[in-house]
């Protein structure tokens, strides 16, 4: 069995791992990593060795911390990250490169069509009837979005959100609310089978699923770095949110907004909560704009978007794709069913 896992701004750490009757059968860790001494890394196998397989990753990588000699020393390698690697050969999770992935960038469409499409296009990964995909938002209009689970009014300003002509939506997924107008973020969707992050629990997916991003913001000249629990950070403070579903059909949805260019103001006056997360920052006062990617950057929205596709490709692959007719016309449906209703909308009133 053979499992991978690279550490959020550290290595890539390897495990290849038999199991017989139960139990963990000649480890072997291997990696880019660093380690002091030498001898280290076969202590880590020895305790490695024998552990029932069916224990989990914080298990493992605890079993590992435990027993490590007090002077040894790793950079870009954790006793945790041994503990996901292994689990991952355990659970024979698939890595980024076993997929065939897909693109689709859209024109722009309405806010209930972006949240039918995550739903629809996340059951037809999980069915097996779409490769993992990678999917750029374009917004046909303004729109504030609230997790599954939020309060609609403890969240929105009904009166201002209609001012503003913003639609108000609920997606599937948890996390907090947004506003967002056409040309002010980049959003996109990842629709991945559950192999790609088993043997990782929600928040280690969280790191997993945007290391990738990391790489495109490094690229663009940004240092960003992944905070817990589903920020995006650089020096500059927060640059995107995730938020995360896992489907019952066997696939996983992980999204990412980022900020280019918000109106600060407006989003003030739309979002009730944003009220006094901003202020606490300072913003309501002194800035008009959250634009990190547009400041620091200083390149076109679209540049950017570009340029972290070609990140993508080159690391794991990407071929162009299209919204299937069976796909579109399902996600209408979803729609007219579900997303534009007030039992969805309000749902948690």
């Amino acid at each position: 069995m053979h499992g991978e896992y690279k550490v959020p701004g550290g290595k890539l750490v390897v495990a290849d791992v038999d199991v017989v009757d139960g139990l963990l059968s000649g480890p072997r860790i291997s990696g880019d990593f660093f380690m002091e001494p030498d001898e280290a890394l076969e202590s880590i196998n020895a305790l490695l060795d024998g552990l029932p397989a069916a224990l989990d990753a914080a298990e493992f990588g605890a079993r590992v911390q435990a027993g490590l000699p007090r002077e040894t020393v790793m950079l870009g390698i954790t006793a945790e990250a041994v503990g996901i690697a292994v689990r991952r050969a355990v659970a024979r999770a698939s890595d980024w490169r076993d997929h065939d992935w897909r693109l689709i960038h859209e024109p722009p469409q309405a806010p209930a069509l972006h949240m039918a499409l995550d739903q629809v296009l996340a059951e037809e990964v999980g069915a097996g009837r779409r490769p993992p995909t990678l999917r750029v938002w374009e917004w046909a209009s303004p729109a504030v979005v609230i997790g599954s689970f939020q309060s609609l009014r403890n969240e929105v300003d009904a009166e201002e959100a209609a001012r503003y002509g913003a639609d108000v939506v609920r997606r599937i997924s948890g996390g907090g609310a947004m506003f967002v107008e056409p040309g002010n973020t980049i959003t996109y969707s990842l629709y991945s089978p559950e192999t790609l992050v088993a043997g990782m629990s929600f928040a280690e997916s969280y790191a997993f699923l945007d290391d990738w991003v990391l790489g495109a913001l490094g690229e663009l000249g940004i240092r960003a770095w992944y905070r817990p629990l589903n920020d995006i950070a650089s020096d500059e403070g927060k640059i995107a949110g995730a938020a995360q579903k896992r489907l019952a059909a066997g696939a996983v949805l992980h999204h990412v907004t980022m900020s280019y260019d918000i109106d600060a103001g407006k989003m003030l006056r739309v979002l009730r909560i944003g009220r006094e997360k901003l202020s606490d920052k300072g913003i309501a006062s002194a800035a008009k704009r959250v634009d990190p990617l547009r400041r620091q950057t200083g390149l076109a929205r679209e540049e950017i978007i570009d340029r972290m596709i070609g990140h993508f490709r080159a690391r794991y692959g990407l071929v162009g794709d299209r919204l299937g007719e069976d796909e579109l016309r399902l996600a209408e449906k979803y729609v007219a069913d579900k997303f534009t209703t007030p039992e969805w909308i309000a749902r948690v009133p």
